[in-house]
């Protein structure tokens, strides 16, 4: 089974200019609906508090995209699971 969780930790929060605009997304309240484009991954925040995580792929020349798995989870799950990573990797917390 694959973690995309994981997977999506690994991709996205290498570096800490990239966890501070995700972070950013995350909490901002102003922004209730809307995806955030990693280098791999897209955060799409369905409301306030709830997230869906995916890959997406896509073909050049086809107007097609493959989204392969997903997985929905809270904010502040993701905050955590966010924070953890990032911190194991020496990145600066919000």
């Amino acid at each position: 089974m694959i973690n995309v969780l994981e997977k999506f930790l690994r991709s996205e929060i290498m570096y800490q200019d990239l966890y501070d605009e995700i972070m950013n997304f995350i909490y901002n309240v102003h922004i209730r609906n809307g995806e955030f484009e990693g280098n791999e991954f897209i955060i799409k925040k369905m409301d306030r508090d709830n997230f869906i995580i995916f890959p997406e792929y896509t073909h050049r020349g086809e107007n097609q995209r493959d989204i392969p798995y997903s997985t929905s989870i809270y904010k502040q799950n993701l905050i955590k699971e966010i924070n953890d990573y990032a911190q194991k990797q020496g990145i600066k917390l919000k």
